[in-house]
């Protein structure tokens, strides 16, 4: 059986032979080919993709590659010995050449499609076709699904080169784009945040292509120049890349009965998203119905864990659509992300995103994405009355489970033992009449302080005398609520392993990928030791460069407070 868990493992991978070796392809074992799909994989024009689960894909090899970068800690997590990233079978392969990688792996990638919805509404014209046939994996070409110590990966090359979605584009991702999500892929694992994860990253040293950025100094809303830049791949990884808009493209289909297999296509996509993402938490000997309405509460429980973790750690899914929502309930495609520096509960670092996808809104986009997850999974219940009245009523209650999930959040935040709203309401307007910085404020608030001096370092300006005795006044109440039964120490060693010391600042990523672009990777290496140990004290360096309030000169500076792209 495809999805039956491969026991033998060997206690590390040395060559690609030994990785080959646990090459496990579900999805093409269990779900539809496109009946128009090639048999080789050479599928590179843009094109309407009727039916069928995904595309027989070759990624495109970048050209001349160089190595950057791997994960030594997910290489670790997986059993790679440090050196496979060395030899040349492993960097062909995910640099995007797959033409003679060992049996049993297969030589052929693959792409999906899935559905457009904005904020809830499903949109179709913006398909070059007019069909909402053409939209799907357009630069992403899977390569490999592994199940590795009893957990299944897929690898996915990011800038593999165009596939029949590509709409027009060349398939490729830039050095820029690639460095940003290896990095905070790793970043936020490091948070403790569930995401995707970087494996490797490498660089053509020949092939650029153009995109539309900021030029230097620039304060531009949009970009102002074409800028020409390396192209690079960085391989993914997930337990699946299975998408919300995927099941949303096969429920529309399904409604409309637009192929005769229309529906049994939803349902054999719904029934591998259990297999590959909720094997353990659903009953695989109930009938359909029910195994359905499981899946909706699974899924619920772990999209508001997710947004909770987001706000948390400061973070913003700046394009929160469903084709961005990991049916898995971890971060997936990282484009226009961004994390709060200056406190703002609005902030949105895509100049694209407007307010509905803002910090602070990032839970409503989230009901948004549950209410097209639910109704992908209607056709699949219009025999059963019973099951599509508790599908809605579990919808019905996403936003008080994620209201108490997010109480618990901020609680732990502030070291409290239950959530106090005066307390947290009162915070939130002083944080941002004082223009506080997110993540150091929450990590000075850890150490306990006496008097608001301890919270200095995390101000950006200096309180009025008027503010002053407010922040004194809830410091006293906070000091008065806080959860120091075991004593203060142990409330300080409780609040810090929630507030990481070190967060992403864009402004310190900037010079990583363009030192990159010139041969350069010091500084790559270097983020990635920071940011991987992001609640860890530091060296006294590494502290006076990374735990400091953003400077002013990059306040809503082009590309490094905002961006309209990030390809």
């Amino acid at each position: 059986m495809a999805n039956q868990p491969i026991t033998d493992v060997p206690k590390s991978v040395h060559t690609l032979e030994d990785l080959a070796s646990l090459s496990d392809y579900s999805l093409f074992d269990t779900l539809n080919c496109d009946p128009d799909a090639t048999e080789t994989g050479d599928d590179y024009a843009p094109r309407q993709v009727f039916s069928g689960h995904y595309v027989p894909v070759k990624p495109t090899p970048i050209a001349n590659p160089i190595y950057i970068a791997h994960s030594t800690t997910f290489f670790a997590e997986l059993g790679f010995d440090d050196n496979l990233v060395h030899t040349e079978d492993f960097a062909r392969l995910f640099a995007g050449d797959i033409s003679n990688v060992p049996s049993p792996m297969h030589r052929v990638g693959w792409a999906t499609g899935y559905a457009l919805s904005i904020y809830g509404t499903e949109y179709i014209q913006q398909c070059p076709f007019g069909t909402g046939n053409g939209y799907g994996d357009g630069r992403a070409v899977s390569v490999l699904e592994a199940v590795i110590d009893n957990k299944r990966w897929e690898m996915q090359l990011k800038g593999g080169g165009p596939t029949p979605y590509c709409r027009g584009g060349d398939g490729r991702a830039v050095l820029r784009s690639s460095v940003r999500e290896f990095l905070v892929q790793e970043h936020m694992h490091g948070l403790g945040v569930p995401t995707s994860r970087s494996l490797c990253l490498f660089v053509s040293q020949s092939e650029h292509v153009r995109r539309p950025w900021y030029s230097e100094g620039s304060y531009a809303t949009n970009p102002d120049m074409n800028v020409s830049n390396p192209v690079a791949i960085s391989t993914r990884v997930a337990p699946s890349f299975l998408r919300v808009g995927q099941l949303e493209l096969f429920a529309r289909r399904a409604r409309v009965n637009q192929h005769p297999d229309a529906l049994k296509e939803l349902e054999m996509i719904v029934l591998h998203v259990i297999a590959r993402e909720y094997q353990n938490e659903i009953d695989h000997k109930l009938g359909m119905a029910q195994q359905v309405v499981q899946l909706a509460l699974a899924f619920r429980d772990r999209l508001t864990t997710l947004i909770s973790h987001w706000m948390r750690v400061g973070y913003c899914q700046g394009n929160f659509n469903s084709d961005n929502c990991a049916c898995g309930g971890y971060t997936l495609d990282y484009g226009p992300f961004g994390f709060v520096e200056r406190f703002d509960p609005y902030y949105q670092p895509w100049t694209g995103g407007g307010q509905h996808f803002s910090f602070f809104n990032q839970g409503a986009a989230a009901k948004t994405n549950f209410d097209m997850f639910c109704k992908a999974l209607q056709p699949l219940l219009s025999s059963t009355p019973e099951a599509l009245e508790e599908l809605n009523q579990i919808n019905l209650g996403f936003a008080s489970v994620m209201q108490n999930k997010m109480d618990k959040m901020w609680a732990s935040k502030l070291g409290l033992a239950s959530f106090d709203a005066e307390l947290f309401n009162h915070l939130m307007t002083l944080m941002v009449q004082t223009s506080v910085d997110y993540t150091i404020f929450f990590r000075e608030l850890s150490k306990i302080p006496e008097d608001i001096s301890g919270l200095s370092k995390s101000f950006y300006n200096a309180p009025s005398d008027a503010l002053f005795e407010q922040w004194a006044l809830w410091l006293q109440k906070w000091r008065n609520a806080l959860n120091t039964g075991q004593g203060a120490q142990k409330a300080t060693q409780m609040m810090e392993r929630v507030n990481p010391k070190y967060t992403w600042r864009e402004w310190l990523v900037v010079p990583a990928y363009q030192q990159a672009s010139e041969g350069d990777f010091e500084l790559v290496h270097e983020l990635q030791q920071v940011l991987t140990q992001p609640f860890n004290e530091q060296s006294n360096e590494i502290e006076s460069r990374y735990y400091s309030l953003k400077p002013q000169v990059y306040f809503d500076a082009g590309g490094v407070s905002h961006y309209s792209c990030s390809s």
